[in-house]
């Protein structure tokens, strides 16, 4: 199907009311836990994002070798071993 004819017949829907699920999960999302993204920028300042870090040659070397294995570059295996 040509994208820009699904496109206008999305356009050409009537627009749908929220259903009471979509209202309680908006209402849920709003809750005091909720910041804006200027206040969560505020609260990093004072950090950069880099951070040194020595370690031993070969566990560096085994690391590197593991991201090429994975295909990914050193940094991005880091965070992923990092975030888990």
């Amino acid at each position: 199907m040509d994208i820009e004819k699904r496109f206008a017949e999305i356009d050409a829907r009537e627009p749908e009311d929220a259903s009471a699920a979509d209202l309680a999960a908006i209402r849920a999302a709003e809750n005091e836990d909720t910041v804006s993204l200027e206040a969560f920028k505020a609260g990093l300042e004072g950090y950069s994002g880099k951070l040194v870090l020595r370690i031993p040659r070969s566990l560096h070397r085994a690391l590197k070798q593991e991201a090429e294995a994975e295909g990914v570059s050193l940094n991005q295996y880091m965070l992923y071993k990092l975030a888990r």
